[in-house]
């Protein structure tokens, strides 16, 4: 049953749970970490964690995606960002770096320059070469090679990443939907042609993930695209994001992850048989939250700011999301999060004296599926959850 409530006369509003709203209770045998699998497969590829980064540029290089990669994830490189766009981002990324640390976010009344220049950055034409030579490099690690698209170059780049060897495409903006609207309206009042998904993903021969959505019915929708995965929120990171403060659209992570696992179940039985996965992406800040979401009925969870404490981050500490970079509205900040910086297989598989669960985030997850009694993510995906009272 939906718990709806009234916020005023004739208009009612759903409750919704973020992820910290939730707690899982362990109700089963109990058994070791180490008798556990985070074996995550979609589509032909299989990983070791079930988890990909957001793809950002404070994250993501060449170098560290091959890092995340051979620690077992799914690395997705930002084709629509610095790397596409300048000659040397790395130098280009410290002088952000310098730009973020100079500034004081509570003194509104001098300029952004870390933003500012972050947008100028972006007014760089995409050039295909440098997209181009930067696959040719990730492959050159060995591991599976994913880059996002936003849903207005789709099909600009797509043709290109693909002769370059791009094995999976994330096609991923703030919110989409299966029909996006591309470009202005005519001089003569006629409307764009939208970027039919279903049509897009037909034409590919490789597997495409989809995001982000927030709500049953556009995770419906994109999996009836033809989607491998989809992507559920935007990246939401408390402090660094804007988009509920720019534009009034929040997500509540624990609804809409359980909204998307039942569109998953449904579209399952109405396709008799195809599973599409469902992947959590946003307010993700320590390991219980990672447990949370799979909990909740992710297939894997997308992980940004708590990448930006590695050493093979290009933010080294620093982190900021695409959406900053918008050219009129940008809906985040370029923020230094972390004073310094640790190996990233340390964030990931530890060990570490870090009591708070922002390292060894694999270490978090396997234990709570063993002190919960589960062998594997799908079967994690049935533990029992409470909600914290008001």
């Amino acid at each position: 049953m939906r718990d709806v409530v009234e916020i005023g006369m004739g208009r009612e509003a759903r409750r919704t749970y973020n992820l910290h709203d939730v707690d899982i209770v362990p109700s089963r045998r109990t058994r070791s970490a180490k008798h556990v699998s985070t074996t995550w497969q979609i589509d032909a590829y299989s990983f070791e964690m079930p988890l990909m980064t957001h793809p950002s540029d404070a994250v993501v290089s060449p170098e560290s995606a091959a890092e995340f990669s051979r620690l077992g994830g799914l690395s997705v490189l930002n084709g629509e960002g610095l790397w596409a766009r300048h000659e040397d981002p790395a130098a280009e990324i410290a002088k952000l770096r310098e730009l973020a640390a100079d500034w004081d976010p509570t003194d509104l009344s001098k300029p952004n320059k870390a933003v500012r220049y972050l947008q100028q950055l972006h007014q760089a034409p995409l050039r295909h070469d440098l997209l181009e030579n930067v696959v040719a490099t990730m492959r050159e690690s060995g591991h599976t090679v994913a880059v996002r698209v936003s849903p207005q170059h789709a099909e600009e780049l797509a043709p290109v990443l693909i002769k370059a060897g791009v094995e999976m495409l994330v096609v991923q903006g703030t919110i989409i939907s299966a029909e996006h609207v591309i470009g202005e309206p005519g001089e003569d009042g006629t409307t764009p042609e939208p970027l039919n998904l279903k049509d897009f993903i037909y034409q590919l021969d490789i597997p495409v993930i989809a995001g982000g959505v927030v709500d049953y019915r556009t995770a419906l929708h994109l999996m009836r695209t033809g989607a491998a995965g989809v992507i559920v929120g935007f990246g939401h990171v408390p402090g660094v994001s804007t988009t509920g403060e720019v534009l009034g659209m929040n997500v509540a992570m624990a609804t809409a992850i359980a909204d998307a696992a039942a569109a998953r179940r449904d579209y399952l039985d109405e396709t008799g048989g195809r599973y599409v996965h469902v992947i959590a992406d946003g307010d993700i800040a320590a390991s219980g939250d990672i447990t949370r979401a799979i909990a909740c009925g992710a297939d894997a969870v997308s992980l940004g700011l708590l990448l930006a404490q590695s050493d093979e981050a290009p933010g080294k500490g620093t982190f900021w999301q695409s959406t900053a970079a918008h050219p009129s509205v940008p809906r985040g900040d370029v923020q230094p999060v972390f004073d310094s910086t640790v190996p990233m297989e340390e964030v990931l598989l530890g060990p570490t004296a870090e009591p708070f669960g922002t390292r060894n985030l694999l270490g978090g997850l396997r234990r709570a599926m063993g002190k919960s009694g589960y062998t594997d993510v799908k079967g994690f995906q049935k533990v029992d959850l409470a909600v914290r009272p008001d």
